[in-house]
């Protein structure tokens, strides 16, 4: 499965952003999907999932504040971030689990200004 991940950039804290995350195959062939972050110096780690039946899965510091959403039509997985604050600037790596077999994007950055 190849990922295109775009929409990151730059934003004040208390803005929003929205990721999208496009594959190469249908959604319906993929058991599921997300977002994991890395900062600098720091572990990768899970901010969100959804699987093909529709399940979320969130990271507690992102709860409330972003949402995680497919759309099967165009084979893309978004993430919605608002309320974005100083800790969640991280490069942002789209991930996808087919059979067992996990796939990453490149990274996108997202960057929130205090």
């Amino acid at each position: 499965v190849q990922l295109q991940a775009s929409g990151g950039g730059l934003v004040e804290a208390g803005g929003s952003l929205r990721l999208s995350c496009a594959a190469s195959v249908s959604l319906f062939t993929i058991n599921a999907m997300g977002w994991y972050r890395q900062a600098p110096g720091k572990l990768r780690e899970l901010v969100a999932t959804i699987t093909n039946d529709g399940a979320t899965n969130y990271a507690d510091s992102v709860k409330g504040r972003f949402t995680i959403s497919r759309d099967n039509a165009k084979n893309t997985v978004y993430l919605q971030m608002i309320s974005l604050k100083p800790e969640d600037s991280a490069t942002y790596y789209c991930w996808s689990s087919l059979r067992g077999m996990d796939s990453w994007g490149k990274g996108t950055q997202v960057t929130v200004s205090s």
